[in-house]
């Protein structure tokens, strides 16, 4: 493993390369925004297609305003309260922001990562760091060094920050503006709710509403994502392993000899910290099948997060009538 300082790291990623850098969600796969051989790097190195945008991260409110157009008292209110945080906030871009970033939309995502090595690296860099997620495009997310390893080998040096707290990517949000006023959409669910950002806006003398979208400027998008080396499959609260085998085994046409059963923990907080873990683990430990059965106690909005990734992580469903939903 080709672990690196924060000196290194920064110097590695100030002359076009990438480095793998820790933050509260997941590992990240960062290049620096004014090296467009950085920047190219970090889509070839991950075999990431062009079209999927990249986050920014920056250490300063003040430096995610330089690359912007509209920086709205929304913004301001919700990157005051949520950073260092899991919160990603879209904003129109402005000339100074590298089309490579943006997958030619009009608009850029930038975050505050609460980390305090990664902190310290963006406090030593002009502008900021691009930085998805440090795996091959569509595959399970990273939240330690090893994890980036597994996907790179020593072509990715790293900045070892042990374990991620959060343990999936940062809720996504954009601000847009209607006859009625302001609205919160999120794009992409994770730690903070829509909820708990409604309440911020509130507490702050802001009355709008947050709501859930999907929307091309969030990475994440596709309809599979973050998939596992060996099946994922969903199956409802109501149906069994004996009742679901069969029908598994005949769409993957073949038998299934070591499947293993996921029960997920009650606590949100700690299933999220767990999730990208399980699913490299599951493959790693010679099972052939993961099985994660829905649960209704793990319905409520901060949950959002984890569906969001199991859904297009899995390689299909069984609903509560055994049909298979892709």
């Amino acid at each position: 493993m080709k672990l690196v300082n924060i000196n290194e790291a920064r110097e590695l990623l100030l002359h076009g390369e990438v480095v793998g850098i820790p933050t509260e969600t997941v590992y990240g796969l960062a290049g620096w925004i004014k090296s467009d051989e950085g920047l190219r790097k970090i889509f070839s190195t991950k075999e990431r297609p062009f079209f999927d945008p990249l986050i920014v991260h920056i250490d300063t409110i003040e430096k995610a305003k330089s690359l912007t157009s509209e920086w709205t008292p929304l913004h301001e209110v919700l990157a005051r309260a949520c950073w260092p945080g899991p919160l990603t906030l879209i904003a129109k871009k402005n000339d100074l922001t590298n089309p490579l970033i943006t997958s030619g939309l009009d608009s850029v995502g930038l975050r505050c990562p609460n980390h305090s090595a990664t902190l310290e690296l963006l406090s030593q860099i002009e502008g900021g760091l691009a930085a998805p997620s440090a795996n091959k495009f569509g595959k399970t997310s990273p939240t330690s060094a090893a994890h980036v390893y597994d996907e790179f080998k020593e072509d990715v040096p790293i900045l070892d920050g042990g374990a991620c707290e959060v343990g999936i990517e940062s809720t996504v949000a954009g601000i847009e503006k209607t006859d009625e006023g302001w609205k919160v959409l999120i794009y992409r669910p994770g730690f903070f709710t829509a909820q708990f950002l409604q309440q911020i806006l509130k507490e702050n003398g802001i009355s709008s509403d947050v709501l859930y979208a999907e929307s091309p400027v969030a990475p994440g998008q596709l309809k599979h994502h973050y998939m596992p080396n060996i099946p994922l499959i969903i199956i409802a609260e109501t149906t069994g392993w004996t009742k679901a085998r069969p029908i598994i085994e005949k769409k993957l046409g073949r038998e299934i000899s070591q499947p293993a059963f996921w029960t997920l923990a009650n606590d949100a907080v700690i299933a999220s910290r767990e999730l990208y873990e399980n699913l490299r683990q599951f493959s790693a430990n010679g099972h052939d099948l993961i099985l994660i059965q829905r649960n209704s106690k793990h319905s409520g909005e901060e949950w959002k997060g984890i569906w969001n990734r199991l859904t297009k992580a899995k390689t299909f469903e069984l609903d509560e009538s055994l049909n298979i939903v892709e």
